[in-house]
């Protein structure tokens, strides 16, 4: 059953009353054994990342990041479009600002560079669940997830080039995920590429049929759901981190990291468990 974000009504959805003759909810969500699905609701407007859908996306997370019944998180999306980005008429809207739309254009460019931040920060794994095209941020978006799973009806681009608006901030996400040469191919070209061409590249995961693409995505959540949620949350972390140091720092923090995972107690219990031949029992 989906529902509002923890009880708590989200920026875009406080008039939203079940029923009445108001705005539907931006941002849908529902829990099952431990996994919170996240799923954009603007299919009319191709769930484009307005200000609000990107409060409210971040205000989920968060709150998934301090709840520990959540393991994993999932983000969908309803209609044919995962997400097509920032919302062009928002931005469009602020050319008639004094400043021409400078410190709304920062503002909100700022908002969704901590929105993605906010992902690769939360302690629990991240999975984008995309049912069709992802272009410009809602690329920016998929991969800012740890993880990525398709439908074969999925595509994905950064086509800002094409509008006069190189897809800088997307860059980022995409280029700490696929290869120099593959990354500028996107970003200089703009041309769509399908799921296939995306995992050779490393953009995402796996493909598969439509019709089983929310079934195989959550088979991968509950697999990772059953997994410690300490140890979960260690090796996240540290698997950002050290992508960013030099070798011989990245070895050094690993080793610290792993010097104290040994001496928690799930570590103690999954050791022990292995030892003795039998199924371990997690605290949590």
């Amino acid at each position: 059953m989906q529902r509002l974000i923890g009880g708590i009504v989200p920026a875009g959805v406080a008039h939203y009353i079940p029923g009445m003759n108001a705005a539907p909810p931006l941002l849908l969500t529902a829990t099952t054994k431990g996994v919170l699905r996240l799923t954009l609701n603007r299919p009319g407007a191709r769930n484009a990342l307005s200000s609000e859908l990107m409060a409210a996306l971040k205000s989920a997370l968060d709150g998934a990041a301090a709840d520990n019944a959540t393991r994993v998180v999932v983000i969908a999306a309803v209609g044919p479009v995962f997400s097509s980005g920032h919302d062009l008429k928002e931005l469009a809207r602020h050319r008639a600002d004094g400043d021409a739309g400078r410190a709304a254009y920062a503002a909100l460019f700022t908002q969704c560079s901590a929105l993605m931040q906010a992902i690769v920060k939360s302690p629990k794994p991240v999975i984008a669940e995309i049912q069709g095209v992802a272009t410009a941020a809602g690329c920016q978006l998929v991969a800012s997830c740890d993880l990525a799973v398709a439908s074969t009806s999925a595509r994905f681009a950064t086509p800002g080039v094409d509008i006069g608006l190189f897809c800088s901030t997307p860059m980022v996400a995409l280029s700490r995920n696929v290869g120099r040469k593959a990354a500028m191919e996107m970003l200089l070209t703009g041309e769509m590429i399908d799921g296939e061409k995306a995992v050779q590249i490393g953009l995402i995961n796996k493909v598969v049929a439509p019709e089983i693409l929310e079934s195989e995505t959550m088979i991968l959540a509950n697999k990772i759901a059953a997994k410690p949620r300490a140890t979960i949350k260690t090796g996240k972390e540290a698997f950002y981190r050290q992508l960013e140091m030099p070798l011989g720092e990245a070895y050094a923090y690993a080793s610290q990291v792993m010097t104290e995972n040994m001496l928690d107690g799930e570590a103690c219990e999954g050791i022990g468990a292995f030892l003795e031949k039998r199924e371990p029992k997690w605290s949590s």
